[in-house]
């Protein structure tokens, strides 16, 4: 079954992130950071299979070099928390060849290049050793300004804009681009870039670990935190299904909010704390007056002597 995922994301100083740092990690290779110092050499990173710079017909001769390329982006960029750079990550259907791979996710990011007028700097990797070996997924890092002869020139502003629906435009133009390509190849199973709550599906979408999780896996072979509470929801799921109720989830890829509040619990543990401070200041306040009265019957003692 053929599997969509595209996801934009932002790579911020804020973070305490760097598109120097970014490049270098996505593409297997080192950068020297020329703003500040840091060297990123990721050239024992294994699993790049595609690494290419796609960009504007009137980009300048130094932009097809990746460390300059990203290095100037970076001296673009003069405020502490500047967004740097912007990336798409898609997932690359398994049921094409590498080659085919490849020409869609290039494809798509020429696209991209075309209409926004930026930089893209493609990375495609290989599914993890120890992992899904159906995780064949690219990485497009884009620059956030667009390039002009001389160099970059003003921001991509309509990309940080939601109510400008250019996202939403690229979810929907990948899935178009994914299934163009498998009926290409005969293949019948096509891609749907929707929900399944806009597709009037109450089936529970499916989620991914994330990096960060699948990498803690390979590297320990236990199960991840993440994984542990996909697991939790969906064991409640079923609870709920089973008991004949309607269960609808929307697919969210940052945060999994209160899984377990005991509010009653919670109000009890507020209350006896309340409880434990007023019985402190009591016992305070009567150490206090008995030390005051004991003062005051010495000082009778003394003088009535």
């Amino acid at each position: 079954m053929a599997i969509y995922h595209l996801s934009v994301k932002t790579v911020s100083r804020s973070a305490g992130r760097s598109a120097t740092a970014a490049a270098a990690y996505r593409a297997g290779v080192s950068i020297a950071d020329e703003r500040t110092g840091e060297v990123f050499d990721y050239t024992r990173k294994g699993g790049v299979l595609v690494s290419e710079i796609v960009l504007p017909n009137h980009a300048p001769d130094w932009s097809s070099d990746r460390a300059i390329l990203w290095n100037r982006a970076e001296g673009a960029e003069t405020r502490k928390n500047s967004t740097v750079a912007r990336e798409f990550e898609i997932a690359l259907p398994t049921e094409l060849g590498d080659e085919e791979r490849k020409r869609l996710a290039l494809d798509f990011a020429r696209e991209i290049v075309a209409r926004h007028g930026c930089a893209a700097d493609v990375t495609i990797h290989a599914p993890g050793r120890g992992g899904d070996d159906r995780n064949h997924h690219a990485h497009i890092l884009c620059s956030t300004r667009r390039m002009t002869r001389e160099g970059f020139g003003e921001k991509t502003r309509e990309l940080d804009d939601q109510k400008s629906g250019e996202v939403l435009r690229w979810r929907e133009r990948f899935a178009d681009l994914q299934n163009e390509r498998l009926r290409g190849n005969g293949i019948r199973e096509q891609v749907d870039h929707r929900s399944h709550e806009e597709r009037g599906i109450q089936e529970t979408p499916g989620r991914h670990l994330g990096v960060s999780a699948t990498n803690y896996e390979r590297r320990t072979g236990q199960a991840s935190q993440r994984r542990e509470e996909m697991a939790e929801i969906d064991a409640r799921l079923a609870r709920a299904r089973d008991d004949g109720a309607e269960v609808r989830k929307r697919e969210h890829d940052a945060q999994i909010l209160d899984l377990s509040t005991d509010l009653e619990a919670v109000r009890k543990e507020q209350e006896q704390t309340r409880q434990k401070e007023n019985r402190s200041q009591r016992e305070r306040l009567e150490q206090v007056m008995k030390k005051r009265e004991e003062q005051r019957e010495r000082e009778t003692d003394f003088f009535g002597r």
